[in-house]
């Protein structure tokens, strides 16, 4: 599952854009400043980064400077986002490093557009990939599932609870930890929302006889197993 972290100081436009990434099956992580954000690149490394360029303290064009001459994060892929849009400009922001540009005010379809040519440059995003469990199949290029050949709706939600499942089979998660990977670690959200989005992803996946291979691990939290449970 892709994982982007969104460095932007005003909190109306991280919220947007978390919104928007989430809705699209993208993992999300904010911060508000550099120091929160090489926070979160240590923490758990994101596949691409959105970078404000003017923030306070470290600016964005100084950040994805230091992160591109660090061996460590060097590769990571990072979009800068500016209101500036004069040529030199954009000459300034790509010269840092960074891999392509975007000048507010921009529409979410064309940012969409730019964050998935960035991912399969960078080799993040596995367009035409299908995880097959069975006869379950999750087309992760075009967030299709189908059992047996028939499709199952499911929101964005539900998609990466399953990608999610399906992806680690076997190994038993806590609420906590599939909060963090499926919603992301900086929503704040009940961990009984677990629990409500399994219940109706159980449901939907029941009449086609897959509803057992999501496992209660009792005071522990799930699983996806194929073994059903006794």
């Amino acid at each position: 599952m892709v994982r982007i972290l969104v460095v932007d100081d005003e909190a109306a436009i991280r919220q947007m854009l978390a919104f928007a990434l989430t809705g699209e099956g993208y993992i999300t992580t904010e911060a508000c400043n550099a120091d929160q954000a090489q926070d979160a690149i240590h923490t758990n490394r994101p596949d691409l980064i959105l970078l404000d360029w003017m923030m306070p303290g470290l600016t964005g064009v100084d950040l994805a400077r230091r992160l591109k001459r660090n061996p460590e994060t060097k590769d990571l892929p990072i979009i800068m986002l500016t209101a500036r849009g004069e040529e030199h400009e954009k000459i300034k922001g790509l010269d840092t490093g960074a891999d392509d540009y975007v000048t507010k005010p921009f529409s979410i379809q064309e940012l969409m557009a730019r964050i998935r040519a960035v991912l399969r440059r960078s080799g993040k995003e596995k367009e035409g990939e299908i995880l097959v469990i069975d006869d379950l199949k999750i087309d992760l290029g075009t967030h299709r599932v189908t059992i047996n050949g028939q499709p199952i709706e499911l929101s964005p939600t539900e998609f990466r609870l399953l990608h999610f499942f399906v992806s680690h089979p076997e190994r038993v998660y806590s609420r906590s930890q599939i909060l963090d990977n499926v919603w992301g670690s900086n929503v704040y959200i009940e961990e009984r929302t677990v629990d409500v989005h399994i219940r109706r992803l159980r449901k939907l996946l029941a009449s086609h006889g897959f509803a057992d291979y999501i496992q209660t691990v009792r005071s522990v939290g799930y699983r996806f197993s194929k073994t059903i449970n006794e």
